[in-house]
């Protein structure tokens, strides 16, 4: 399974691309974690965007784009993986489709979770409270959010229009959440193995 799960902040994308990870045994891979990897590393590109970092600005597109190429050459994605926050942008959507394409394969399904704004502020509101950010009023949370939706809105309508997209209600406990997405992906891989049978 080649997937993307998209969602706002506080939608709770990590938890549940840990476990879909694990359900079809493929890597969960988050930018996040990438851009970790790559500064821990000092690699040519982690160097590079640590200097955007340090200056509190934006890591361009050229460099995330090539740390995720790196990363889905590496040897344990030739069977699957699922991208998590990327792409966020209409031209690292264009980036990916050339990744895959030279590789030769496609996306199986985008995850989309939903949720209402009301519940997410709350709920980032909660975490920030827990994890003593300070920083992060309701104010700042709700721009985050308004981003979040100006920038990934026209990619949804990208994928719903290649008939990729899948929209997911994130918002009950984490295991109900989950069984609506492994409900969706099953039919996905339904849909795969039928299509691929001679």
């Amino acid at each position: 399974m080649r997937l993307l799960l998209m969602g706002p902040p506080g939608a709770g994308k990590g938890t549940q691309a840990a476990v879909i990870s694990e359900r079809f045994a493929v890597p969960a891979i988050s930018t996040g974690d990438i851009f970790r990897a790559n500064v821990a590393q000092q690699t040519a590109l982690g160097v590079a965007a640590q200097t955007y970092m340090d200056a509190g600005e934006y890591v361009p597109d050229e460099i995330t784009n090539a740390m995720v190429a790196d990363r889905l050459a590496e040897g344990d994605c030739a069977g699957g993986f699922l991208l998590d926050g990327y792409p966020r942008t209409p031209q690292q959507v264009a980036e990916l489709d050339e990744i895959l394409a030279l590789a030769d394969v496609g996306l199986d399904a985008v995850v989309l979770l939903e949720a209402d704004t009301d519940e997410l502020v709350s709920r980032l509101l909660a975490r920030a409270r827990e994890q003593g950010r300070a920083d992060d009023t309701e104010p700042v949370i709700r721009r985050r959010l308004e981003v979040y939706a100006a920038e990934t809105g026209p990619l949804a309508a990208d994928y719903a229009a290649r008939d990729l997209l899948a929209r997911v209600d994130g918002l009950g406990p984490v295991d109900e959440v989950t069984e609506r997405i492994l409900t969706v992906l099953t039919s996905v891989a339904a849909q795969r193995t039928a299509t691929s049978a001679p």
